[in-house]
């Protein structure tokens, strides 16, 4: 058995009424910490409030620009009648017939701390920035490559799932490692663009799991039948992670680089709109020319 991921473990922290660290700010929940930890942390009393998203639209902030989108936080920003009792009260539910309206509200933007995003100069390449994101349901950690800028048209992107054998160690028994610096050169080239790097090691199923499906294509099971065998889906990959990262860095419309019409489909299932398609074409060698084969045949790879 795994132990609690840090996301568990920051929940239960929240619950029990001790403070988490986030990037740069300390959270400590309201509801739950005590006074003494609330006026260590906040001495002066003016920290400023965070509501999840439907909580915020249950008090009427939804109309409310920066509280607009019920997945997100809204920061309550700090006023002279939002003391500790007052927080308490807006924090909590069962209170809301049992007082009269608290306000007025203004809710403000979040703010994102730096310390994910940094300048990574990269060989044969423009400028570029690493960003990295955090996903709320598993806590895995994924980046977006930013490099050199788009010139205010929809961007070209390239979504690389994490193969650890093709990306790290050269493996030839897929295309993993060509295409990721192809993808590279071919951003350069474009002036700008961005790579998502996610967490999604064969296909979703892990590398443990990625590995025995090789021994399985050892015996003579290609990698759809040998994915199936071990009890998973030709692909378990999802891109709704993907077009958050693309949200959260101001994209709605891209150009994306790929062979694989189900990332195309994904993105625009997650409401990102896909204005082009570009051809990521790699040449087989031996040892993965069965393996790019069967992705067309029974994967739907264009050719």
């Amino acid at each position: 058995m795994t132990g609690p991921s840090p996301i568990e473990r920051a929940i239960a922290a929240l619950q029990a009424g001790r403070p988490v660290r986030i990037g740069g700010e300390t959270v400590l929940s309201v509801e739950t910490g005590s006074r003494a930890m609330l006026e260590l942390l906040d001495p002066e009393g003016c920290a400023p409030l965070l509501l999840s998203g439907p909580r915020a639209a249950a008090l009427g902030l939804a109309n409310e620009r920066e509280a607009a989108r019920p997945d997100d936080p809204v920061e309550v920003s700090h006023c002279e009648w939002l003391d500790r009792d007052a927080a308490r009260a807006l924090a909590d539910p069962a209170r809301d017939f049992d007082r009269g309206l608290i306000g007025p509200l203004q809710a403000v933007p979040v703010d994102h701390p730096d310390c994910a995003r940094a300048k990574l100069p990269l060989d044969d390449l423009p400028p570029s920035q690493m960003v990295a994101f955090r996903d709320p349901a598993s806590g895995e950690q994924h980046v977006a490559l930013v490099i050199g800028a788009f010139g205010g048209k929809p961007p070209l992107i390239r979504l690389h799932s994490e193969c650890l054998t093709g990306d790290v160690f050269g493996s030839l028994k897929c295309d993993c490692g060509p295409q990721l610096k192809e993808a590279l050169r071919i951003l350069g080239a474009e002036g700008g663009g961005i790579l998502l790097y996610l967490r999604q090691e064969g296909r979703g199923i892990g590398l443990a799991n990625k590995l025995r499906a090789y021994a399985l294509q050892d015996r003579g099971l290609d990698t759809v039948d040998a994915n199936r065998r071990l009890g998973f889906a030709d692909d378990e990959r999802n891109y709704g992670m993907a077009a958050a990262m693309l949200r959260a860095l101001g994209l709605d419309r891209v150009r994306v680089l790929t062979n694989n019409p189900a990332k195309i489909a994904g993105l625009e299932h997650e409401g990102i709109e896909v204005v082009e398609r570009v051809a990521h074409h790699m040449p087989a060698n031996p040892h993965n020319a069965d393996y790019l084969a069967t992705k067309r045949k029974k994967s739907g790879h264009l050719p």
